[in-house]
């Protein structure tokens, strides 16, 4: 428990000395020890990232396996980057409080962790809500922005919902087994699944609709436009990465840990389940990307860019581990580690505008080239890798989820990958064109504070190696990951 007690510790830390220091002192020092709690946490997690046997707690309620830790470290990562490149770099118009901002993000994160870690329904639900209501306040610390309380006001009764939505399927399951825990939960329905087999298929709508909405898939993604737009850009970066990494966390979890293994394979069920997540990642891409060609605002652009990234997150998990086709999880995890250095680079970018010259439109960026050519080329790393095109970690990250559609063959599902892929070429080339080819007739300089400039450059960098050498990062996660040991934990 090493690396989520740093979390609690920094963050009781951080909060009594924003309350000690006075006023006008500046709140930098908060930033840097907040990152130096991630980095310490980090650290822990590496020295137990190894391929031996999982620790478990509380009758395997919480787990310290390699799925978790291997998810554990995305998380740090995304919070890390986002902490570094705030220092800084925000305005006291963007958030009034930011203290609260520094040390707010070490339990949201904390959050994440433990769902990531559960093994036990209660135990998944806890971290579920430390990640959810953190967020809430996180996008609501923009207070005299109306676009920031608007978000924040749907995020908060949007997000209540699918919580509720999300412990109503728990209560089925939990009324059909007696327990709480997720291989106690398989074993129990497993041996009379016939008879309770409607309560099942309730349950498991419940479910998909509750964490659908958690990673902004398809039709349940209506707040992402909104709250993304609202919120500090910091903000918004750790929605779409963090907090939807720790989602997809428990959707494999208990998607794969109740319904996906065990004699339920041999219901009607199992085919169904798998099924409906292929027709919510595909309504994802379609509407995602289609949507996102109509967009002016970078944020709303991006929001969309997240949705249609949440259905190729969602695809390893839709197709079943099989005889022809067992590397889902090390697909799934090599897309979110290249999702989360493009997406955060790319926030980045929005970041260095916003405080050069006070724009987030996409024609913010016209000339950017002409007047920051280190940027811009940074930018178009990133830009690329988002597209999906050779020599990217986007593109080989997509590459490796649709061989794994196609060795499982769910023809048509593949068929949507390429196509909403194309279709989102227009608009991220749309990016590269208001970067080279149109030109900001104000002028405007663009300055980049160093935390900014490391953070972007270490993002493009990052995605230029997945994609020159992805095969040492997918080799890295397999041989850490055990499929049996990991994820089906049968007692």
């Amino acid at each position: 428990m090493a690396p989520e007690l740093t979390l609690v510790i920094a963050a009781v830390v951080l909060s009594l000395l924003d309350l000690l220091l006075p006023r006008q002192t500046n709140r930098t020092l908060l930033g840097w020890l907040s990152l130096a709690g991630i980095v310490i946490s980090g650290l822990f997690v590496v020295s137990y990232l190894h391929p031996a046997e999982p620790k478990q707690l509380l009758n395997l309620s919480y787990r310290i396996d390699d799925f978790a830790n291997i998810i554990k470290l995305i998380l740090l990562t995304g919070a890390g980057l986002i902490t570094f490149m705030s220092i800084g770099s925000i305005k006291k118009e963007d958030i009034s409080h930011l203290g609260e901002f520094y040390y707010l993000l070490l339990p949201a994160t904390l959050g994440g962790m433990i769902m990531a870690s559960s093994g036990d329904l209660i135990t998944l639900y806890v971290g579920l809500e430390v990640l959810s209501i953190t967020s809430y306040i996180l996008v609501a610390m923009r207070k005299k922005d109306l676009q920031a309380n608007e978000g924040a006001f749907k995020y908060i009764v949007l997000g209540g919902i699918s919580s509720a939505i999300i412990l109503y399927g728990m209560s089925f399951l939990y009324g059909v087994s007696g327990s709480t825990n997720i291989s106690e939960i398989n074993t129990i329905i497993s041996q009379d699944a016939a008879s309770i087999l409607p309560y099942l298929y309730l349950s498991f709508f419940l479910l998909l609709a509750g964490f659908s909405f958690k990673v902004a898939a398809a039709p349940f993604h209506m707040w992402a436009p909104d709250v993304y737009q609202g919120a500090a850009t910091p903000v918004t970066a750790f929605l779409a990465v963090v907090s939807k990494a720790a989602a997809f966390a428990i959707l494999f979890r208990v998607l794969y840990g109740v319904f996906a293994i065990g004699p339920l394979m041999e219901t009607p069920l199992h085919k169904d389940v798998l099924l409906s997540l292929m027709v919510v990642a595909a309504l994802a891409m379609v509407l995602g990307n289609f949507i996102a060609l109509r967009q002016s605002n970078m944020k709303r652009l991006l929001a969309y860019s997240g949705i249609a990234n949440s259905g190729y997150l969602l695809v390893p998990i839709a197709t079943q581990f099989s005889m022809v086709h067992f590397s889902n999880f090390s697909e799934f995890a090599f897309y979110l580690i290249a999702y989360l250095f493009m997406n955060i680079g790319i926030f980045a970018v929005l970041m260095i505008l916003e405080r050069s010259t006070g724009d987030e439109r996409i024609s913010g960026l016209a000339g950017l080239y002409y007047r920051a050519p280190g940027t811009a080329v940074a930018a178009v790393l990133l830009v690329l890798s988002l597209a999906g095109l050779p020599l990217s970690g986007g593109f080989f990250g997509k590459l490796y989820i649709m061989l794994g559609t196609l060795q499982t063959q769910n023809y048509w599902l593949a068929a949507v990958m390429i196509g909403t892929s194309v279709v989102s070429f227009y608009y991220y080339f749309g990016l590269i064109r208001q970067m080279f080819m149109r030109s900001d007739f104000e002028s405007r300089e663009v300055a980049v504070p160093l935390p900014l400039g490391i953070t972007l450059w270490l993002c493009a960098g990052a995605s230029l190696v997945l994609g020159i050498v992805p095969q040492l990062v997918l080799n890295w996660i397999e041989r850490i990951f055990s499929l049996t040991q990991d994820l089906f934990f049968l007692g």
